[in-house]
Formats: C-alpha cells, sequence, structure tokens
C-alpha cells in the first residue's frame, strides 16, 4: 500500500508543477488548444500559487498536485494531476474519496470541471458518484461534474 499525503506547495515546486501538468495534461491541452511551451509557462507562472497549491506525495516522493477551493457554498476541486507513472493505483480514489466526505462534512457539494475530451478522467469521477450538471468554456470544452454524495436534509 503506498503512503499518500499532502504537503503544502513552495515557490521551488513551480518547475515540478510545470512538467508535471505537462505530463499528466499535456495530451489533452495539445488536443483542445495547441501545446506552445512558452505560453503554457506564461499560463501556469500566472496561476501557480503555492500559498493554495498542494503537492501530492507517495512513499515520500512527489507525485501530483492539489488545488481545492472551499467556498461558502460548495467544495470546489480546481485541480488534481498525477504523473502517470502515478495514475491508476487508487492515489487519486484515495484523495477524491477524502474529498467526498470533507465535502459532505460541510453539507456541501464537491464540484469540478473536467474537459470533454478527457473521457478517462469523466469515467473515473463517475466512477467515484460524479454526474453531469453543466457544460461551459469556450464551444462547450469544459463538463462541470457534482458529487452525488451529500449528507444534507434535502
Amino acid at each position: 500500500m503506498n503512503t499518500v499525503a499532502l504537503r503544502p506547495a513552495a515557490p521551488a515546486d513551480s518547475e515540478f508543477c510545470f512538467q508535471l501538468h505537462k505530463a499528466a495534461m499535456g495530451d489533452y491541452v495539445a488536443a483542445v488548444w495547441g501545446w506552445d511551451d512558452e505560453d503554457q509557462r506564461a499560463y501556469h507562472e500566472s496561476g501557480f500559487d503555492p500559498d493554495r497549491w498542494q503537492v501530492i506525495t507517495v512513499d515520500g516522493a512527489d507525485a501530483g498536485i492539489l488545488v481545492v477551493e472551499y467556498r461558502a457554498t460548495e467544495v470546489y476541486l480546481a485541480r488534481i494531476e498525477l504523473h502517470p507513472h502515478h495514475q491508476g493505483r487508487g492515489i487519486g480514489a484515495q484523495l477524491i474519496q477524502s474529498l467526498i466526505d470533507t465535502a459532505a462534512r460541510r453539507s456541501q457539494h464537491l464540484i469540478l470541471d473536467v474537459l470533454v475530451i478527457n473521457t478517462r478522467a469523466q469515467a473515473f469521477y463517475q466512477q467515484h458518484g460524479f454526474r453531469e450538471v453543466a457544460r461551459h468554456g469556450e464551444n462547450n470544452r469544459k463538463i462541470r461534474m457534482r458529487s452525488t454524495h451529500r449528507q444534507t436534509n434535502e
């Protein structure tokens, strides 16, 4: 069993996070927008916020990134990326279940967005109780999904 943990990101993690994004999401980004290293690096640098980002570690080694926003009415999973070498090993499932549990304790839904072309991720989220609630973005390239697990008196 892998030991999965989270640690706060640091400014020095910026390059790791960029390279991770390229490895985990590069093919999808290229298919939708085209991958231009310079443009993607500028986009990364404008969005990288070590105060909000967490690095996912597996057995002490950096393996991914997690960005979660705790909003007034929902928990928003802004980003979860695992290096391809760590995918398919239950790590993402463990993290998603923890976030679903956190949202349920808050009597909120866990919300996320996924690219329409990322059918693997869509299937993963559906297996964990997420359902499509909307499509948005340029040409509806993104699917908004919501966890159906919520502890309330609705």
